[in-house]
């Protein structure tokens, strides 16, 4: 194999194993971001459900502030039917008796079930709060973990960053540009083999020319498909690797 090609492919595969870190490291505040998360939209629920019930209280209040009136305006009508003189007017005061007792009863009925509604929005509350508790137990020490397990992967990741600037420092400026450039643009693989004609980054097929001078391994060549750089590895060599 071509020398710079040999120092490429020992380059990238530091570079997989650095990529193979950071993934790791992204799964692990992944999921602690997703319990995070989950206490959060658990605490605006709370909040929200508190904010309801202070509502629903309000309304209460009103309703029973209408009552009220509604029950002295029947008083005032029946202390006035004393002195009603006609049978005309009787039957009037009559049906505004009747009137503000029915709106009187509406009222009433609607403040039992705002009561009712308020006494089970608390119970939740209660429980919602003893979840939230628990959860955040429970999140404050999976944090402690993933600080520590990420922790070690980046001693890990410190290693594998040294072993790679001694690596860069045998490659040449141009083809270390090229080949950054290439892992930028090609989700991380800048340096594939070609197995039997086929290019194993895009897995089409190299002209025939141009893979028996690859064969040959004294030039760099590139793909003409996905233009990463090209190499010839016997599979055999690459499962010992």
């Amino acid at each position: 194999m071509n020398e710079h090609i040999a120092q490429l492919v020992s380059l990238q595969m530091i570079d997989l194993e650095i990529d193979k870190i950071d993934n790791e490291i992204k799964q692990e505040q992944i999921a602690l971001d997703k319990r995070i998360s989950a206490v959060a939209e658990r605490e605006a629920g709370i909040i929200e459900t508190q904010d309801r019930i202070v509502q629903l209280e309000k309304d209460r209040r009103t309703l029973e502030d209408e009552m009220g009136d509604k029950i002295a305006h029947v008083r005032d009508r029946q202390s006035k039917m004393m002195q009603v003189q006609t049978g005309r007017e009787q039957t009037a005061l009559l049906k505004e008796i009747e009137d503000a007792k029915k709106n009187a009863k509406e009222n009433e009925e609607k403040v039992i079930e705002l009561m009712t509604e308020v006494e089970r929005l608390k119970v939740q509350v209660e429980e919602e709060k003893a979840l939230l508790k628990g959860e955040k137990e429970l999140v404050a020490e999976e944090t402690e973990k993933v600080r520590e397990i990420i922790e070690t992967i980046n001693k890990g990741k410190k290693a594998k960053g040294s072993k790679r600037l001694k690596q860069i420092k045998e490659i040449q400026d141009n083809l270390l540009r090229k080949y950054d450039t290439l892992r930028e643009r090609r989700k991380g693989l800048a340096v594939v083999n070609v197995l039997g004609g086929v290019c194993q980054g895009c897995f089409m097929n190299i002209p025939p020319q141009q893979y028996n001078q690859l064969l040959k391994g004294d030039k760099i060549f590139e793909c003409p498909t996905c233009q990463r750089i090209i190499y010839h590895q016997p599979e055999a060599e690459t499962e010992q690797i």
